[in-house]
């Protein structure tokens, strides 16, 4: 299969905790461990820049994974209670005029 692909791999946490830890101990560069592993160069310093972050190395303002994950389903929560609220005004609106017949 050559070509890339317009579907994006998904990688399990643990084996980009692995990644970063082998381009951490092995003293090769990432491009060379991204050949080794079949990752992407990008995806891969993406990960060890994020291992960073989550270890308190990063870029100051930077959101570890664990800020990540809680704005996402911060995010999805406030989704569902904008269509919640939008459901209830169609539902008040709908009774008013209900019982003002």
């Amino acid at each position: 299969m050559s070509g890339k692909s317009n579907m994006s791999k998904r990688y399990t946490s643990e084996f980009k905790r692995d990644a970063v830890a082998l381009v951490r101990s092995s003293g090769r560069n990432v491009t060379e461990v991204a050949r080794e592993l079949g990752v992407s160069p990008e995806g891969l310093r993406g990960w060890v820049k994020q291992a960073k972050t989550d270890r308190g190395e990063g870029v100051p303002g930077a959101l570890t994974t664990a800020e990540k994950e809680e704005l996402q389903r911060l995010r999805r929560e406030n989704r569902e209670q904008q269509q919640t609220i939008e459901i209830l005004k169609k539902a008040a609106a709908f009774f008013a005029k209900e019982t003002m017949k």
